[in-house]
């Protein structure tokens, strides 16, 4: 049982550090909650048995890690929006470019009888 706990934690901690590098780290959270829990419950086996604590230890410590960096990211990544003045002087032109267009054809009547 602490061997299976053992390793479901390390797989989400490392897919915790993964998620957190890339520009998914709001999903991050999620894997790494998930390691946390794994790493208390093998904790909580652990003393039960008397072993080496080590590997849970590195499941902690890839887990601290990768909420450090996704907590990082959420505070100090800013969101810029460009000069958006242009775009609705660029989207009012293609509309008049449109009608233009449109006003241009000559459309043939069809009677449907």
């Amino acid at each position: 049982m602490k061997k299976l706990v053992v390793i479901l934690g390390f797989i989400t901690a490392i897919l915790a550090v993964f998620l957190a590098v890339t520009p998914l780290s709001k999903i991050a959270y999620i894997p790494g909650i998930a390691a946390l829990f794994f790493g208390i419950i093998a904790l909580y086996l652990s003393k039960q048995n008397q072993s080496s604590k080590k590997s849970i230890q590195l499941i902690f410590l890839l887990t601290i890690i990768a909420l450090s960096v996704t907590t990082y990211k959420s505070v100090f990544n800013t969101v810029e929006v460009g000069n958006t003045e242009e775009l609705i002087e660029k989207e009012n032109e293609s509309e008049e470019e449109a009608i233009e267009e449109l006003e241009g054809l000559e459309i043939e009547e069809i009677d449907i009888e």
